[in-house]
């Protein structure tokens, strides 16, 4: 367990991977052996939550935005027990439901540093609810701000932070609460057994970044910026993506940091085995 990593650690650690022009690589694992090997392929910093956890189920990781399952004890236990115990010197991020009217969750992020989590981040997301279904979240005092409000705590204490956004007005209200990480959504991905059919394309996925990283402004240069979903697949994609949205510092991948790797290796591996000839034949 990398118990050393503080804030200004993993900072001073992307700071210098953004200077030197690599690509920042965030992975959401679901599983201690997902993790171990992202962080031994070089990932800068591992994250889990319970997307993951139903992604890593062989599910639709949209099922962590229904109510089966408790998203905060998932990640707690993900962590105690699969995640943080395998990664050595790599930051292990937690993915919270920040608007848990449950738990008092300033208490709750204090429980996850304990546990050695370096810090945290608001998935599953509001962000992501749109319609009337949104607009009766925020009415009844389980909204955003209630993300904003948590990860600027987090802050606060010292961990690091992370958020994810979808309009520039997010962007600049987790800015302002003092996130570290601001990562700009693109929607569920595509691709695979399971992902989404219909996705954000590139053209108006890079709008989406434009839009977000100039309400940030030089005001907020120092943050790191970047994006997760849509139709970016894998490396070559993003490689293509960057292209258009050169304010990106980096990509955070969920089906491409594991579930796409599974779906194309363990098939053509067990085709391999299953072509051998025994000497019964």
């Amino acid at each position: 367990m990398a118990n050393n990593l503080d804030r200004e650690t993993i900072m001073q650690r992307l700071r210098a991977e953004r200077a030197a022009g690599r690509t920042i690589y965030d992975a959401l694992c679901g599983t201690g052996i997902t993790a171990k090997m992202a962080a031994r392929g070089g990932a800068d910093m591992i994250t889990t939550h319970i997307l993951a956890y139903f992604r890593m189920q062989g599910l639709s990781s949209m099922a962590g935005y229904l109510p089966i399952g408790d998203a905060n004890a998932i990640t707690l236990e993900l962590g105690e027990r699969s995640l943080l115990n395998v990664i050595d010197d790599c930051p292990v991020i937690a993915g919270i439901l920040c608007v848990d009217p449950t738990r008092d969750m300033e208490k709750f992020v204090d429980r996850l540093a304990a546990v050695g989590y370096h810090g945290v981040m608001n998935c599953p997301t509001l962000a992501l609810i749109d319609g009337k279904f949104r607009s009766d979240l925020e009415e009844t005092g389980t909204g955003y701000q209630r993300e904003i409000d948590l990860l600027g705590y987090a802050s606060r204490q010292g961990l690091f932070t992370k958020a994810f956004c979808t309009t520039p007005e997010e962007c600049l209200a987790m800015a302002e609460a003092g996130v570290d990480n601001i990562i700009v959504h693109f929607g569920n991905s595509s691709g695979g057994t399971i992902g989404s059919e219909t996705v954000m394309n590139y053209e108006d996925s890079a709008q989406r970044v434009a839009i977000c990283t100039d309400a940030l402004g030089s005001k907020y240069e120092d943050r790191i910026i970047t994006c997760h979903g849509g139709s970016i697949e894998v490396p070559e994609h993003f490689a293509e993506f960057v292209k258009l949205a050169p304010q990106l510092d980096g990509y955070v991948g969920g089906s491409s940091a594991e579930r796409f790797p599974i779906e194309d290796s363990v098939p053509e591996v067990t085709k391999a085995f299953k072509a051998v000839k025994t000497a019964r034949g």
